[in-house]
C-alpha cells in the first residue's frame, strides 16, 4: 500500500525574510570602512527613468528600522513611511536616475551604471569614498567593462536628471578615467531580501521613482502612469497603441504604436 503524502501547510507571511546587516558586517570586518547597499528600480518599465538607490553603512551602524524589507514586499504606504527612517538610520543615502533618453542613447545596462554612479557621487560627497558596493542580483552592472563605454557619449555622471527631454541628456562630458574608477562590487542574489542596506536602497529608489512617474502623469494623463508607474499595464499598452510613445518613453524599445512617433 502506497504511503500517503503529507500536505504542505503554508503559514501566511512565512515567506518574508527579515533583512539583517550580517553580510555588511562581514564585509566591514575584512577591512573596508564603508559598505554601500545598492538596488535598481524601473529596469523593465516602458517609460520614465531607471533609478538606483544606495545606502551606506559602517561598523557603527545599528540594526535597521523595524519593518524594513525588499520594496516589492511592502505596500506603498509602508514604503513611504520607511523613507525618513532609512535616511536617518543610514550613514548616507541617495537615489540616482538615468532618463529614458539616456537609456535610448546608451542602453539599459549603461544607464543602470550611470544612475548608480550618480547615486554614489552624491553619498561620497558626504561621507567620502565607498569601499565596497553590495549589489542585488548576480550581474555586476555597476563596474565599467571597458575604457570607452562613455567616452563618446558625453554623459554627465553627476547632474543627470530623471525626466529630461531627449536633447537634455549628457550636457557635461566625462573622460573614461572618471567613469572606470569605482569601488569593489559584491553581487548577491536576493540581497534586497537578505541585506538591510540593499533593502533600504530598494525602498528609497522605489518611492522616489514612483513619485517621479506620478508627477509626470499630470502632463501625460493618457498613459495612466500614476497607477502603472511606466510599466506595461493594459491601460498603458492601449494608450501606446492608440497614441504612440511620448518623449518620456524608451523609444529604442519595441513599443506598441512606435511607428506613430514618426
Amino acid at each position: 500500500m502506497a504511503e500517503k503524502s503529507t500536505p504542505r501547510v503554508t503559514t501566511p507571511g512565512a515567506a518574508r525574510i527579515t533583512p539583517t546587516l550580517r553580510t555588511e558586517r562581514a564585509l566591514l570586518a575584512s577591512g573596508p570602512l564603508l559598505v554601500a547597499g545598492m538596488d535598481e528600480v524601473g529596469r523593465g518599465a516602458l517609460a520614465g527613468p531607471v533609478s538606483v538607490g544606495v545606502v551606506v553603512v559602517d561598523a557603527r551602524t545599528r540594526t535597521a528600522p523595524k519593518g524594513l524589507a525588499d520594496s516589492k514586499l511592502l505596500t506603498a504606504a509602508a514604503r513611504e513611511g520607511l523613507v525618513p527612517k532609512v535616511r536617518r538610520w543610514a550613514l548616507a543615502a541617495a537615489v540616482g536616475h538615468a532618463s529614458a533618453a539616456e537609456i535610448d542613447a546608451h542602453g539599459i545596462i549603461a544607464a543602470l551604471r550611470l544612475a548608480g554612479r550618480r547615486a554614489l557621487t552624491e553619498v561620497e560627497s558626504t561621507v567620502g569614498r565607498v569601499d565596497v558596493v553590495l549589489l542585488d542580483g548576480k550581474h555586476d552592472w555597476l563596474s565599467d567593462p571597458g575604457p570607452d563605454l562613455f567616452a563618446s557619449g558625453g554623459i554627465d555622471v553627476v547632474t543627470g536628471s530623471a525626466d529630461v527631454a531627449p536633447d537634455g541628456a549628457g550636457d557635461i562630458g566625462v573622460t573614461a578615467a572618471d567613469v572606470v574608477s569605482g569601488p569593489d562590487v559584491v553581487t548577491m542574489i536576493k540581497a534586497d531580501m537578505r541585506c538591510s542596506s540593499v533593502a533600504g536602497a530598494s525602498v528609497l529608489a522605489k518611492v522616489e521613482r514612483d513619485a517621479i512617474l506620478t508627477r509626470l502623469a499630470g502632463d501625460h494623463p493618457h498613459y495612466d502612469w500614476a497607477n502603472n508607474k511606466g510599466y506595461s499595464a493594459p491601460a498603458h499598452l492601449e494608450a501606446l497603441a492608440n497614441r504612440g510613445p511620448s518623449v518620456l518613453h524608451r523609444r529604442s524599445w519595441n513599443l506598441p504604436g512606435a511607428m506613430m512617433a514618426g
